[in-house]
């Protein structure tokens, strides 16, 4: 078993590489520009609700739970008529983010006990840290090349030495994304639950980038790109506790964040488009255009009548009338599953499975 130290044992200086410095400066570029043209939509909820549903799937495909956009959107408008295992898993991961934002939201901190409800939220489960050994981690041959530390007691030291390493920065003065890199790493080899260590992680990343200011709301996703490099990845991680390459690994994760800023920024261009031009298109050709109207389209890629119903304080009667008249008008394809209609966002959706591609 590798012996884990608390990370401000490192030496800050070894991170100031030219290879670092320079991929340090083109990823900040772009999370700066991601940042910007981010709080330019209106409504901030369209992009955690959208984007937060894709890092959602990725990060769990990561961890082979596998399922499409369109069963993710239908299980969250029908959740009784569409049960289907996986989706409600990213389900849950969507509402573990949204957990974590909030409390960083409120606290500009990210304590251990925020880490352990976002875990509990994302596993159903209320366990808290490993009491038990947790898995070792084996290659191809079977044999053991890690393990994680197996004593509850170290498990709880170790995770509040990565409390402190996150929230005071004179501890260890790097740039914020290093920092990142530095911590993600250390979580997943802390490995502290049973279960769900490795999407916790995931969320701890983005969580970090809104502590610090670099991003207003959690939409750089780094799951899409890990699961592209998968291989790379988990590499990495053990070339770190092999080698101690950390500065490989923290490359690694620069160009992660670089290159997901970039898909994230055109992704956020075009749902940007597509509700200017719904929104145009809407009010000049519907006497019930509302920006209540617009919001509920883009929040939900997949809505129904109960969601337009609820947003825009009507009747069913009255909001069976505008959702069915968009339908006709293109703007919505009109669906039904046991006995229910729903409604997809015919532009917005299409923008979503392009990130995909």
């Amino acid at each position: 078993m590798t012996a884990i130290t608390p990370l401000e044992q490192l030496k800050a200086g070894r991170f100031d590489t030219p290879a670092i410095l320079k991929k340090l400066a083109s990823s900040s570029r772009k999370l700066a520009e991601l940042k910007g043209i981010a709080a330019s939509i209106p409504n901030q909820g369209i992009l955690i609700n959208t984007l937060g549903m894709q890092e959602a799937k990725d990060s769990s495909e990561i961890e082979n739970i596998v399922t499409t956009q369109d069963e993710i959107f239908k299980n969250e408008i029908m959740p009784e008529a569409f049960a289907n295992p996986a989706a409600k898993e990213v389900q849950r991961y969507r509402q573990a983010l949204r957990l974590g934002y909030e409390q960083v939201r409120q606290s500009g901190l990210i304590t251990v006990n925020h880490i352990i409800a976002i875990q509990a939220e994302l596993e159903q489960s209320n366990a808290g840290f490993r009491k038990l050994p947790g898995t070792a981690l084996k290659n191809n041959s079977g044999e053991t090349v890690y393990a994680p530390p197996q004593d509850p007691n170290e498990i709880i030291a170790l995770m509040r030495d990565l409390e402190r390493f996150i929230n005071e920065d004179e501890l260890f003065p790097v740039d914020p994304l290093i920092k990142m890199a530095l911590l993600h790493h250390q979580f997943e080899s802390i490995h502290p639950f049973y279960d769900g260590n490795g999407r916790t992680g995931r969320i701890l990343n983005v969580l970090y980038l809104v502590k610090e200011g670099l991003l207003e709301v959690p939409v750089l996703y780094l799951s899409s790109h890990i699961v592209r490099t998968k291989a790379d990845y988990y590499r990495l991680l053990q070339k770190v506790r092999d080698d101690d390459a950390w500065e490989e690994w923290v490359l690694y994760m620069l160009e992660a964040v670089e290159q997901t800023a970039g898909q994230t920024i055109n992704t956020v261009q075009a749902i940007k488009m597509a509700l200017f031009d719904y929104k145009h298109r809407i009010r000049d050709g519907f006497k019930f255009y509302s920006q209540d109207l617009i919001n509920n389209l883009f929040t939900h890629p997949y809505t129904k009548i109960e969601f337009v119903q609820r947003d825009l304080k009507v009747s069913r009667l009255t909001a069976t009338k505008y959702i069915d008249a968009l339908a006709e008008a293109g703007f919505v394809q009109k669906h039904k599953i046991k006995g229910s209609n729903y409604y997809i966002n015919v532009a917005l959706n299409q923008i979503l499975l392009g990130t995909q591609r």
